[in-house]
């Protein structure tokens, strides 16, 4: 009897699992502003200024940051399972995970964070995204986190300027849930804009204001990233995850 109840409990908790927040992505972007905000401050500007002080593009020009995470006494593969376990349980969309190699013990996610930034300019309306690449590398004792933004993603409003001339009926603002490729709406566009083209690494540009809160937005987000994947390699995600049971 007590092993159909066990049975039965683990059956709840895994429906109940499905709806549970651990299977979302790992941050909204009103949850990612409020942690840049609690960390930067919410002078976009400045706070670009200030972290474009300590940053350098990799050779591609990538917005790219690198740490390793000491775990000692813990194996490659103790390792590899709890970060498995993490990618696979962070991200909702399990296409994200491009890369899953426990023989190499390397681990790539790949996943868009939408409308870091909505902002209306002039002429124009810009909402940012960003999809980071995010890879794992894995050894006896250590894990390596690479995080790279190679650009930001704008859908971009020729209606939602402050001076548009389109008629006050007729502005869409940005529609930011329109579906990828949807060329319905002739007021929308997309552009890709290089990060090393754009403030803060070039002082003079007219989405000044729209990316220095894309870079510092970028930024927070990698903090998170790796105090995620810190977390998971020292506690794992549900605090008792070890062999002792």
């Amino acid at each position: 009897m007590k092993t159909i109840k066990m049975w039965v409990m683990v059956a709840i908790l895994a429906l109940c699992g499905q709806s549970m927040p651990v299977k979302a992505q790992m941050m909204k972007a009103a949850d990612l502003e409020k942690y840049a905000k609690e960390r930067y401050g919410d002078k976009w500007i400045d706070a670009a200024a200030n972290l474009a002080a300590n940053l350098t593009l990799d050779k591609n020009q990538n917005l790219t940051y690198q740490q390793v995470i000491e775990a000692p006494g813990k194996t490659k593969q103790q390792l590899y399972l709890a970060l498995n376990y993490w990618a696979t349980a962070t991200f909702k969309d399990h296409q994200a995970i491009t890369l899953n190699d426990k023989e190499a013990g390397c681990i790539i996610v790949s996943s868009a964070i939408k409308n870091i930034v909505e902002h209306m300019g002039t002429l124009n309306k810009y909402s940012v995204s960003i999809t980071p690449i995010i890879r794992l590398d894995i050894k006896d004792g250590r894990v390596r986190v690479t995080y790279t933004v190679q650009s930001y993603d704008i859908l971009a409003d020729i209606s939602g300027g402050w001076l548009s001339l389109t008629d006050e009926h007729d502005k869409t603002y940005g529609d930011s849930k329109r579906k990828a490729d949807d060329k319905t709406n002739a007021n929308l566009y997309d552009e890709q804009w290089e990060i090393a083209h754009h403030y803060p690494f070039v002082q003079k540009d007219a989405q000044k204001r729209t990316c220095a809160k894309a870079l510092v937005m970028a930024h927070a987000y990698s903090n998170a990233v790796i105090d995620k994947v810190e977390e998971a390699v020292k506690n794992g995600i549900i605090g008792n995850d070890d062999d002792d049971w």
